[in-house]
């Protein structure tokens, strides 16, 4: 099958799901199949209509094995921005969205997505993990800052950002035009939404002066609908409090605060069975929520969100269609066992439209 004609193929499976989801006549869909088709055979690619790419981002978060918050799959907003051509204008696209996302705390689901490469030479990418994300400096002392982020973080100085070395630090956003030299842009203060981290209980929590961002941009990955690849195509949601108090803050590859807050807490730390570690954490994602409600930004705890992901099978098997899911994802890192979803056995199966990793340009 040569490429031509498995795109051709590809683009007319995307089509008949999307168009039978629009209740779309079949006279339009086949017209549309072969207007594709000609496009195809003429240029080697097509180009989808806004409506067919925003039903193909929405099936892209539907389609997302690792996801548990797919409920609201039907809600996200599509910024198409791929006439975008410049670092500059790939930027203020960046910024739009960041701050439509933002909403002063009450998230919205969004997506921006910038053209397709044809060829290399035109190939968008976001260097970045996630549009908002904190710097992490290694130092004879430890790392200051995000471990996960030490090595975007050298590829930013070598890029010639110069940076404060301070714990919680914005990166810059870096875009990459084909082979040019990567640009990197500071986000703008006022479009960055932080919530300071502190416990409805223990006072001496602020004492840590623990802060997280708002909105999770994840812009590292790429887009797949009808046999298109968008390189650059950065997607939010909101967060749910395992995320941060769990993950970011409890790992020991990451902020490794459970010991610091076992102390704090004058728990014994000498033997497992104490149970200082489930306390600890425990703690920590109590905090985390109780300051992004305090604060008025979007949040969901882990209980919730496995009792929205059980609705949403619900829906998923009333409209027809399987559910697949990656069950090592899906379940919480918090009391797994109290969800249903920990007992529970899912096709892990990978469908398209979807989202895929890419590897890294840095």
């Amino acid at each position: 099958m040569t490429i031509a004609h498995q795109l051709a193929e590809e683009a007319r499976t995307f089509i008949q799901e999307c168009y039978s989801f629009l209740g779309k006549p079949d006279t339009e869909m086949e017209s549309r199949i072969q207007e594709i088709a000609r496009e195809i055979q003429e240029t080697g690619s097509y180009e989808h209509t806004y409506e067919e790419l925003h039903y193909g981002v929405k099936a892209a978060w539907r389609n997302s094995n690792r996801c548990i918050g797919r409920l609201f799959w039907n809600t996200i907003h599509l910024f198409d921005a791929r006439s975008a051509s410049t670092e500059e204008e790939i930027r203020d696209a960046l910024y739009r969205h960041i701050e439509y996302a933002t909403n002063n705390g009450k998230i919205r689901p969004a997506i921006t997505v910038f053209r397709p490469a044809s060829n290399k030479q035109q190939q968008i990418r976001i260097w970045n993990h996630q549009l908002i994300r904190y710097a992490g400096f290694e130092t004879a002392e430890g790392v200051i800052g995000d471990p996960h982020s030490v090595p975007f973080t050298k590829a930013c100085l070598e890029l010639g950002w110069e940076a404060k070395r301070q714990p919680y630090e914005i990166l810059p956003l870096v875009i990459q035009i084909g082979d040019r030299t990567p640009a990197w842009f500071e986000i703008p203060k006022q479009l960055i939404l932080e919530v300071p981290i502190k416990h409805p209980e223990y006072s001496w929590f602020e004492e840590l002066a623990l802060q997280w961002y708002a909105v999770p941009i994840i812009s590292e990955m790429r887009l797949e609908v009808g046999g298109i690849h968008y390189s650059a195509a950065p997607f939010n949601g909101w967060y749910m409090e395992t995320e941060i108090g769990a993950r970011n803050f409890a790992d020991e590859d990451r902020f490794n605060l459970l010991p610091t807050v076992a102390a704090y807490m004058k728990l014994d730390t000498s033997t497992n069975t104490s149970f200082w570690k489930d306390k600890a954490l425990l703690e920590l994602n109590v905090a985390v929520h109780h300051s992004y409600k305090e604060a008025g930004v979007s949040i969901v705890d882990h209980h919730t969100a496995a009792q929205q992901f059980k609705l949403f099978e619900q829906q998923e098997q009333a409209s027809g269609r399987a559910v697949t899911g990656d069950w090592t994802w899906l379940i919480p890192p918090v009391s797994p066992a109290t969800t249903h979803i920990f007992h529970k056995l899912y096709d892990n199966t990978w469908h398209t439209p979807n989202f895929f990793y890419q590897e890294k340009p840095y």
